[in-house]
């Protein structure tokens, strides 16, 4: 559209199509060629043609100052600046652990490289941020694995492993995690999360009966109701806690360990902006420096 634009320009002003198609390197016929096509895609015609002459109807004329302002407005694109600090926008959707324990070490390696640099930060579970991804409305997610395979034009980044433990109150006796979690009250890991659903097909599988009075997916909750007394938990050590609290015990499963993973799910990069693909950077290495 553009180029005809330029040749209707170069009509207006020579009077013919032949002395048009001169001072613009065309010949006479491409220049009918491109009047013809420009004609079909507006649906209304341009010009009244007297002999060799081509003179524009009242509505060439109207479109003829429309079209210089549009080829002013395009002969300006390239000499815009643009704002690096523009540019470096980023939405990265993130469960709560990662919100508290890797996330904002990464951020602020990011601002320090990228002053005015903008990120939006969007909590949830993993299932949901992936969403997020997939619909394009995030660059990252940083999430727990899921237990299915992601759709073809997603990718997954590994950050951290992090090993599920039995967490008891201090005040409770006893070191066999099986006979715990079968005697004490239990507070479970929310099924509706990722994490949680590892819980319950562990459970399931060790064929262990729980007494459940409680099931939440915030794990700093959950560790603080056992913080409390108030019952026992299977959780997974995060970074956050690499110390648990004074009335907290936590109880390693030995063989039977299992581990949830800390990743980014992401588009392939060459369809992640210049952006995104530093801050996933960034998280990779921060995870490297936590392990």
């Amino acid at each position: 559209m553009i180029r005809e634009l330029k040749t209707l320009i170069a009509v207006a002003r020579e009077g013919t199509f032949a002395a048009a198609g001169k001072r613009i390197g065309l010949t006479q016929a491409a220049v009918s060629a491109q009047m013809q096509r420009l004609e079909a895609e507006l649906g209304f015609a341009l010009f009244e043609r007297e002999g060799r002459h081509a003179r524009l109807n009242a509505r060439g004329e109207q479109l003829l100052v429309q079209a210089q302002e549009v080829i002013r407005l395009y002969g300006n694109l390239s000499a815009v600046a643009v704002d690096p600090a523009v540019e470096m926008r980023v939405t990265i959707g993130a469960i709560a652990s990662v919100q508290r324990a890797l996330l904002p070490d990464a951020l602020a390696a990011f601002y320090r490289q990228w002053p005015g640099a903008h990120t939006r930060v969007i909590p949830g579970l993993s299932m949901e941020l992936i969403n997020l991804v997939d619909a394009g409305e995030a660059d990252l997610a940083a999430i727990i694995r899921p237990p299915f395979a992601l759709q073809s034009d997603l990718r997954w980044t590994s950050l951290r492993r992090e090993p599920f433990m039995l967490i008891v109150p201090r005040a409770v006796k006893g070191n066999d995690w099986m006979e715990l979690i079968a005697t004490q009250p239990y507070i479970r890991y929310d099924r509706a999360s990722f994490g949680g659903r590892q819980v319950d097909r562990f459970l399931r599988r060790k064929q262990l009966n729980v007494r459940e009075i409680c099931e939440l997916d915030e794990l700093e909750a959950i560790v603080k109701l056992v913080e409390n007394g108030v019952g026992v938990a299977l959780v997974p050590q995060t970074a956050t806690y690499r110390k648990w609290p004074a009335k907290v015990r936590a109880l390693d499963l030995g063989h039977h360990v299992f581990h949830r993973d800390i990743g980014i799910v992401h588009r392939a990069a060459r369809q992640m902006s210049e952006s995104a693909k530093r801050l996933l950077g960034l998280l990779e290495e921060q995870a490297q420096r936590d392990a």
